[in-house]
């Protein structure tokens, strides 16, 4: 199958057609430094995208729903993070008021995925180099693949309607550390720049928002917060009122939809400040 999410009417068609039993919703826009630039297109995907996803799977009378979110989500304070809590807090609508279960796991870095860090610093160090990190200090959480899929296997298992389900990954990686460790021994010597952390980016990730409660799951390595709901309504047909060019109107939805829906902290005016987007494999994360 072949389909883009924005497609409302395709997605609902197919879902009509296969009458899934479960869904893992991973269709996203995640490159943070590509969606500050360009924050309708994150919106578009990550958020009317998803709600696309979810009105047809609860047609199709699905009877679990997982959605694939990030750690960004947590305190967001940047277009990714943003889009993701939106829809953390869409899947959790639907799941109060839909049979089957709707739910979200929030990953954290996946090491050996499509744009990772260890992509992009390997591809660095086979171009000569440099090697570049946003900071000495910026740390990050760091998955396998093999534990990404086990997260989503057993959130689907044992998790619960309006829940985000969290893998414990342990302590926290220091991405300069990461670097210094792939260019170790490596003739000629491959040198590490640091060029500043862009907006919207973290010193350090967090799994769990201001005011979240966290609960131990079923499982000793997955803990679990409730995500307030978000009324669709709120989100509906707003992405033929906003466009590209509207920075006005999208911080106005941002902060209405953050603030007001999910009680979130308030929207930095300065949220859509564009970073340099010159280096799309910067291994910074």
């Amino acid at each position: 199958m072949l389909l883009d999410i924005r497609d409302r009417d395709r997605v609902a068609e197919l879902f009509g057609e296969i009458r899934p039993d479960v869904v893992f919703h991973a269709a996203a826009l995640k490159h943070l430094p590509l969606l500050q630039a360009h924050p309708v297109e994150a919106l578009k995907s990550n958020v009317w995208g998803s709600l696309s996803v979810l009105d047809a799977a609860a047609a199709a009378g699905v009877t679990r729903f997982v959605n694939i979110s990030t750690d960004k989500a947590a305190n967001a304070c940047s277009i990714l993070g943003y889009s993701k809590r939106i829809a953390e807090g869409l899947t959790s609508y639907f799941g109060l008021r839909h049979p089957g279960t709707y739910l979200s796991v929030r990953f954290g870095n996946v090491l050996g995925s499509r744009g990772s860090v260890l992509t992009a610093f390997r591809a660095q160090i086979e171009a000569g180099g440099p090697v570049t990190v946003t900071h000495p200090d910026v740390t990050r959480y760091f998955m396998t693949i093999e534990e990404a899929v086990q997260l989503v296997i057993q959130a689907g298992a044992i998790g619960h309607d309006g829940e985000a389900l969290v893998l414990d990954m342990g302590e926290p990686v220091k991405i300069s550390d990461v670097a210094r460790r792939l260019c170790a021994n490596h003739v000629p010597e491959i040198p590490i720049v640091f060029t500043g952390l862009r907006p919207g980016e973290k010193m350090h990730e967090e799994l769990f928002a201001d005011g979240e409660a966290s609960h131990q799951s079923d499982h000793e390595l997955i803990r679990y917060v409730r995500v307030p709901d978000l009324d669709p309504t709120f989100v509906r047909d707003v992405d033929a009122k906003v466009s590209g060019k509207d920075m006005a109107s999208l911080l106005e939805f941002l902060a209405r939809t953050m603030t007001v829906a999910l009680g979130d902290d308030p929207v930095p005016s300065d949220v859509f400040e564009a970073p340099r987007v010159d280096r799309v494999a910067d291994g910074a994360l």
